[in-house]
């Protein structure tokens, strides 16, 4: 085993040390998050931080990184009140990573790669067309995480979309069958097998 002491981990160089470190909890989410601007300017944005926080009511949040400059998906959420969450399949691997660089406010990332805006119903913000899942959020709160400056934004689903095929008996979304990506790190995709599913655990 190679040890890391906190010492060492504070001096190691940025790259070196966020590589590190962002790889080491395991396998993420790999999602990209569409808003829209007041002025009507989409902005889509991957990120790998969206994690469950309770079925009753349906709530989904992220973290946004300190905003000391430009937080465009952070921005339109907080003016607008609405954003969506679409899972990163094999095929739009290439084009979700490229969200991550950055653009200027007034550029959408659907205009720098071959994926397309979907609205549905009346949702004020995009879907990515053609995603097997599409989920529509409602901000809902957030909260401000003083040690790093982050921010976790929290959303209650108000739409949900799955494409029929991936959804078992039980509502079990099977992510397996659309190819649903996942992210060791910040730039390692991974196309996880099929799920090993247990039975609900009572004690003995």
């Amino acid at each position: 085993m190679i040890e890391f002491s906190k010492n060492q981990i504070d001096k190691l160089p940025h790259l070196e040390k966020i590589n590190l470190i962002n790889s080491a909890t395991g396998y993420k989410s790999a999602n990209l998050i569409g808003t829209i601007s007041e002025d009507h300017i989409t902005n889509l944005a991957i990120f790998s931080s969206v994690t469950h926080y309770g079925s009753a009511p349906a709530i989904f949040g992220f973290v946004v990184r300190p905003t000391t400059v430009t937080r465009n998906t952070y921005t339109n959420i907080k003016t607008t009140g609405y954003f969506t969450i679409n899972p990163v399949h094999e095929k739009i691997i290439t084009d979700a990573h490229h969200t991550s660089a950055k653009y200027p406010e007034g550029i959408s990332e659907f205009e720098k790669t071959d994926l397309e805006e979907e609205y549905k119903d009346n949702f004020k913000a995009p879907f990515v067309k053609g995603s097997p899942i599409q989920i529509g959020l409602k901000f809902l709160e957030e909260h401000h995480i003083k040690a790093n400056g982050t921010i976790l934004v929290l959303g209650e689903i108000v739409k949900l979309y799955v494409k029929e095929s991936l959804i078992e008996n039980d509502l079990f979304i099977n992510l397996s069958k659309a190819n649903i990506a996942t992210i060791n790190g910040l730039d390692g995709y991974t196309i996880p097998l099929a799920p090993k599913r247990q039975a609900y655990q009572r004690p003995k």
